[in-house]
C-alpha cells in the first residue's frame, strides 16, 4: 500500500462499502414484498380426473439458486484446517482488531469464506481461494523462512502491499492480487454482517424502538427542509 492508500485505514475503507451495502441486505417492509409469480399451468403435476393443480411441497427454488430444488440445507466444508489457519491469518490483516471491535477471525468470517468457498456450484471460487492460500504461504516462506500465519505483522503487511491494489500490481502478483480482492471483499461481507461488524458501523437496525423523534434541527436545517 502506498502513503497515499495508507492515509485511510483498511477498517475506514471497508465501513463505507459495508455501509452502502446495508439498505440494499435489509428485509423488505410487507407493502413492498412483491407478489408470487404466475406458474404456468402446465408445469404443475395435475389429478387425473379433476385437471386441478397440485400444490408441491418444499422449496422450489429460483433462476438465481436452483440449488434450493434439492432442499440441501448445507453441505461439506472443503478447506484444510491447514488453509483456514492461513485464511485467518489473512482476514485479520484485512481487519484486524481494535478498540471498538475484534479481528474478522474473531467472529469467524475465515468459516463464512470456507461456506462461500464450498458452496455447490462454487469450483471456480474454491480454486482461487486454495490457490492464493498455496501462493501466500509460499511468498511468506521464501521471503522470511516461514509460514504467512507465523510472520510477523510487518512482514504479513509487505507481502499484503503488494498485492493489495491489482491496478499497480506486477505482472507476477497479477493472481494473487485478484485472489486478495476475492478475500477482502468477503471478509467484509462477514465481518460487517455480525453484531460486532454492525456496532463497529454504529448501525443501530433491528433494535426496537419507543419513540422515532426524526432529525435534529441542525440536520433539518443542512437539507434544506428548516
Amino acid at each position: 500500500m502506498n502513503d497515499e492508500t495508507k492515509s485511510t485505514s483498511r477498517r475506514d475503507a471497508l465501513k463505507v462499502m459495508a455501509a452502502a451495502a446495508v439498505v440494499p441486505m435489509l428485509p423488505p417492509t410487507a407493502d413492498a414484498t412483491p407478489a408470487a409469480a404466475a406458474v404456468p399451468r402446465d408445469m404443475l403435476p395435475v389429478l387425473d380426473d379433476q385437471q386441478r393443480p397440485v400444490k408441491r411441497k418444499g422449496p422450489r427454488g429460483t433462476p438465481s439458486d436452483p440449488v434450493l430444488q434439492v432442499a440441501r440445507p448445507d453441505w461439506p466444508m472443503k478447506l484444510s484446517q491447514r488453509e483456514l489457519v492461513t485464511l485467518a491469518a489473512l482476514c485479520d490483516m484485512i481487519i484486524p482488531a481494535d478498540d471498538k471491535s475484534p479481528a474478522a477471525s474473531t467472529v469467524g468470517a475465515h468459516h463464512y469464506i470456507n461456506e462461500w468457498a464450498s458452496r455447490p456450484g462454487g469450483d471456480t471460487s474454491l480454486v482461487r481461494v486454495r490457490g492464493g492460500l498455496v501462493w501466500i504461504d509460499r511468498e511468506s516462506q521464501t521471503r522470511f523462512g516461514k509460514r504467512f500465519h507465523l510472520a510477523t505483522t510487518a512482514q504479513r503487511a509487505q507481502i499484503c502491499d503488494d498485492i493489495c491494489y491489482l491496478p499497480r500490481a506486477a505482472p507476477a502478483h497479477v493472481f494473487a492480487a485478484q485472489f486478495f480482492d476475492t478475500i477482502r471483499d468477503q471478509t467484509a461481507t462477514a465481518f460487517y454482517t455480525t453484531p460486532q461488524g454492525w456496532k463497529d458501523l454504529g448501525y443501530i437496525g433491528n433494535v426496537a424502538l419507543p419513540k422515532f423523534e426524526g432529525p435534529n434541527a441542525a440536520v433539518r436545517k443542512q437539507i434544506g427542509v428548516e
